[in-house]
């Protein structure tokens, strides 16, 4: 259900909570407006298109999504994407495979991919955001320091170079950017003050004593990029050709896996905030829908931002009205007040976008993983993160989920046994009533555990292992709740083996899923039907009988 209908079935757009969500949305809109600019510039993209982002995508995701409390724009966690597209194909590319990622997110939603999405495991998510913070941080080192242009294709050469270029750092550049930062780490401890959003404190007063004193050097948004237009963005189609298409899948596919795994995230930390359940599919949908409609607007990709969203939480906002607020505030400020960002300081917008940085790579959730974690999980969590700084942040998503889904397989593989039973261990399930041994020449194996492609190495060997010739071989599935199909080929493999080596082999005890299974197989036709029993009961006392042949 669309979060917008929920509320308003649920009465949460009744005059009385209209002044919460108002003032909640004041509050983010003005919260997201350094954040926008500083995402905008770091992507590759003019600061304003980062506020016609915020806008649109902050509408459209409180109109169509899933969660009642979301708040989206453009985060730091797509900077990394963004700025190698934005490189490679320029804005326009940047914003077509925006669009794409658009249709790729409304996709994901309509055929509900949108629980399966969040199965992707928690060492993969922290390296990945770790590896984001780290590459942002070091991505701002040439405006908070005021250093010379950086050339270097990868991280390593950049990181290098600029270490190199430290020693030529602009002294009233760098005083603005640790003064700045300065003022959001402390301004948040100090009590009154705390109540005002740092960041926009950091703003104000780094831009007062630009426009005042007018220090030389300073990179500012009117020296870098011509200020800012006065006014709302105009409908702008995008003109493409069918090569951009073919071009921009893979980042395009990027765009969308990231987004969606932000915007569920941010979705369900607002759930543990208030105790409220989102509709992750719906979420998808109202996603593509931002990524779709914002880059015709001039903006570009957007999801659902975290800590937007608890300050949302935080500040009263309960209904998508608060959201819609956020949109209007920022659409008021472009028109009102889009001058007075000429003197922005760069300097002050890399600091803001430090402690972004520091607060995604959750420093001490990465070092509390590293101490507790299971060996394996801190393997995969490494390598996710350094492929993520050093490579591509979807290669490190793509071989991180690789590796934790290999060692999950792995660790079910294990946990399936395939063994011999003995008449005492039989005879204590009671299934046996009135018998005190298993018939003469009579074998029976024990699959436990779900019986696939990882399991199947266990049944040929267990079963390999027979020395004996036994006229009878019983194979129990009852507790097998699924079968693939190379499980199911191993079996029909042995069992063909077995009937080569004479031994009559009987099935017994499969739920009705893997019964059709085998069926639909062959297998059941193999051994013949008087050779499978519903119960492991029925199968012994036909041995005994002789009943079967």
């Amino acid at each position: 259900m669309i979060a917008l209908k929920e509320a308003y079935k649920a009465g949460l757009l009744q005059k009385k909570y209209w002044m919460n969500n108002i003032l909640s949305g004041v509050i983010v809109g003005v919260v997201a407006l350094p954040l926008a600019m500083a995402f905008a510039i770091a992507s590759g993209a003019k600061p304003e298109q980062g506020i016609y982002t915020a806008i649109i995508a902050g509408f459209c995701v409180s109109i169509f999504g899933g969660s009642r409390l979301q708040i989206a724009g453009p985060t730091g966690a797509f900077i990394v994407i963004l700025s190698g597209i934005t490189a490679e194909h320029g804005i326009i590319g940047l914003q077509i495979a925006t669009f794409m990622a658009g249709i790729i997110l409304f996709i994901f939603g309509l055929t509900k991919l949108g629980s399966i999405i969040k199965f992707i495991p928690a060492p993969v998510i922290v390296g990945f955001t770790a590896g984001i913070g780290v590459i942002i941080w070091v991505g701002q080192w040439r405006d908070f320091f005021g250093l010379p242009a950086v050339t270097g294709e990868h991280f390593h050469q950049k990181i290098v170079m600029l270490i190199q270029l430290l020693p030529q750092f602009h002294l009233t550049t760098t005083l603005f950017g640790v003064t700045s930062l300065l003022l959001l780490i402390v301004c948040p401890k100090l009590p009154r003050v705390n109540k005002i959003p740092a960041p926009l404190i950091a703003l104000v007063l780094a831009t007062a004593s630009q426009a005042i004193f007018q220090f030389d050097g300073i990179k500012t948004i009117g020296t870098a990029f011509g200020g800012i237009p006065l006014g709302l963005p105009s409908f702008e189609p995008l003109s493409f050709e069918w090569s951009q298409v073919i071009t921009l899948i893979g980042p395009a596919f990027a765009i969308a896996m990231l987004g969606a795994i932000e915007s569920l995230l941010s979705a369900v930390v607002a759930d543990g905030m208030v105790g409220t359940k989102h509709n992750s599919n719906q979420e998808l949908v109202g996603q593509g829908i931002a990524n779709m409609v914002s880059p015709l607007f001039g903006g570009f990709a957007a999801t659902g931002a975290i800590a937007r969203t608890a300050t949302n939480i935080r500040n009263g906002g309960n209904s998508p009205l608060a959201g819609i607020v956020h949109a209007i505030t920022l659409g008021i400020v472009v028109l009102v007040l889009a001058p007075l960002a000429d003197n922005i300081p760069l300097a002050t917008l890399a600091a803001i976008l430090f402690v972004v940085a520091w607060n995604m790579s959750e420093a001490k959730h990465f070092v509390k993983m590293m101490r507790t974690a299971p060996q394996a999980d801190i393997v995969v969590l490494l390598i996710t993160f350094t492929l993520t700084i050093f490579a591509d942040l979807v290669v490190a998503v793509n071989i991180g989920v690789i590796l934790a889904t290999l060692h999950f397989l792995r660790r079910m593989a294990s946990s399936v046994e395939v063994s011999m039973q003995s008449s005492e261990l039989i005879n204590s399930e009671r299934v046996l009533t009135g018998i005190s041994s298993l018939p003469k020449d009579t074998i029976v194996y024990n699959v436990d555990g779900p019986f696939f492609f990882g399991a199947v190495d266990s049944l040929e060997r267990t079963l390999s292992e027979t020395k004996t010739e036994p006229e009878y071989l019983v194979i129990r599935l009852k507790w097998v709740p699924f079968i693939d199909i190379t499980g199911i080929e191993a079996l029909d493999k042995v069992i063909r083996e077995l009937q080569r080596r004479g031994i009559r082999v009987m099935v017994s005890g499969a739920n009705s899923r893997v019964e059709k299974k085998l069926e639909k197989a062959g297998v059941l036709e193999l051994i013949g039907d008087y050779y499978y029993f519903d119960s492991f009961d029925d199968a012994i006392k036909a041995i005994r009988e002789r009943q079967v042949v």
